[in-house]
């Protein structure tokens, strides 16, 4: 019943609100709040907020600018709670005290559009955010309605690659250089093939199977829901097809799911995965066992493209309808996109990927910039050429629990919890059935 409420709410969200057509009012409120809200599933966006645009950090779910406080509220994102409790917020926007409403929230790549595409959010070229060009094309798209409107920005841009552990691609291939490593593992044939090389030396070629679920998912020809149905892409059954090999042929350490200890610990110096995947972000936010300087992997990484291009995630700050807050708002988004000097920050300390091309062409040219974590190679240099090939689409807003749950489910039948590949199918089916009731499942 719980699931049932959650899904007619998020339908309540998408239907009621998500009109479209009608613009949000534009009129900034004559005097603007001393308290601004933002709603966050994580720590990640908060602390840029905390380090780069606020005077001052008072405690870990406030922090001050001039005589506004801004304060934090926190879901975590599995299972799509955040969505829920947003989506209630929201609904609730009307009728909210001034120091209560929702004046910015984030979204994902994987639901963005169930908020762009409603009047929960507002133009933000009316409170003036009107300079996206140095801005990567398809954040801006991303964070746009149907009829073009832009709605919010990303202070990131995520292409993503193959990161490797030097030490092991010196083992089984001779060499650790970014060109040859690539050449190596430049299609998936050749990806399969690398995969035996290591096990002959005693390695695993990933540390767990959902470690490239992400390339397949991000490179498929049809999106999850096709006229109001379900629909399994052919690449998310290679991704299936390639799961069950490399458990049978033992090319993966664990079916775990990559958040967890079992996945992460191949990241310490003694760990046997060559490769994970992911953008800037990953090895700056979830490589955290790798980063540890007495008994990670520190510096004997780096980064090449892999088998396909594709990025993965991204982080977009949207303006709430409502908000009584509106010129922090875009000074906020303003600052993340367009202030230079906040945006190199974020590539040098932060080990980001911005979403300003100037910078990152800069860096990318830059004969002294390099990765201490990546052994010194220069990852904006990589990263910008990849950017080139990012396009947002085949994206639905039912995107984060389609992927969740069918990793999920197949991960059962992976550590033989179900009998079969089919079974685990249907599992994944009736779960979708459950959570969106308005879908079509056959």
């Amino acid at each position: 019943m719980k699931k049932l409420l959650s899904a007619i709410l998020a339908v309540l969200m998408v239907v009621s609100l998500a009109a479209c057509s009608k613009p949000a009012d534009p009129t900034p409120a004559a005097e603007e709040g001393k308290v601004l809200n933002i709603w966050t599933w994580n720590e990640e966006f908060w602390g840029f907020l905390g380090k780069y645009y606020a005077d001052e950090v008072v405690d870990a779910t406030t922090l001050k600018k001039g005589d506004v406080t801004i304060k934090r509220t926190t879901y975590p994102s599995d299972g799509g709670a955040y969505q829920d409790a947003l989506d209630e917020a929201l609904l609730n926007q009307a009728n909210a005290a001034p120091d209560e409403k929702v004046d910015l929230f984030l979204a994902e790549a994987d639901y963005i559009l169930k908020y762009t595409n409603s009047e929960a959010t507002m133009d933000v070229k009316s409170i003036g955010v009107t300079d996206f060009s140095n801005t990567y094309k398809y954040t801006v798209e991303a964070a746009s309605d149907a009829k073009g409107v832009v709605k919010g920005v990303s202070f990131q841009c995520c292409p993503a690659a193959v990161i490797y552990r030097r030490s092991i691609a010196k083992d089984v291939l001779g060499t650790d250089d970014p060109a040859a490593v690539q050449e190596a593992m430049a299609d998936w044939d050749k990806f399969n093939a690398l995969a035996e090389q290591c096990k002959a030396k005693g390695y695993y070629m990933i540390s767990t199977t959902n470690a490239t679920y992400r390339v397949f998912s991000n490179n498929v020809t049809s999106p999850w829901v096709v006229d109001g149905k379900l629909n399994i892409d052919a690449n998310i059954e290679k991704w299936m097809d390639q799961s069950e090999e490399f458990v049978k042929n033992g090319y993966t350490h664990y079916t775990s799911n990559i958040w967890g200890a079992e996945a992460t610990e191949d990241m310490f110096g003694e760990g046997k995965a060559l490769c994970y995947f992911g953008p800037a972000w990953y090895f700056n936010f979830s490589m955290t066992n790798a980063q540890d300087k007495e008994k990670g992997s520190f510096g004997d990484w780096a980064i090449c493209q892999g088998p396909q291009a594709f990025f993965w995630g991204g982080t977009w700050i949207l303006a709430a309808t409502g908000t009584d807050n509106p010129t922090m708002v875009a000074d906020i988004m303003n600052t993340f996109i367009n202030n230079e000097e906040v945006c190199e920050k974020l590539v040098r300390d932060e080990a980001q990927f911005s979403n300003n091309q100037v910078i990152n062409n800069k860096l990318a040219t830059d004969s002294t910039y390099g990765s201490a974590f990546l052994g010194g190679q220069n990852d904006v240099a990589v990263f910008a050429e990849l950017a080139k090939n990012i396009k947002f689409q085949n994206i639905t807003q039912y995107d984060q629990l389609c992927n969740e749950g069918l990793q999920k489910y197949f991960t059962e039948y992976l550590d033989g919890q179900v009998a079969t590949r089919e079974d685990a199918i249907n599992n994944f089916k009736d779960y979708i059935k459950t959570t969106y009731p308005s879908l079509t499942v056959e």
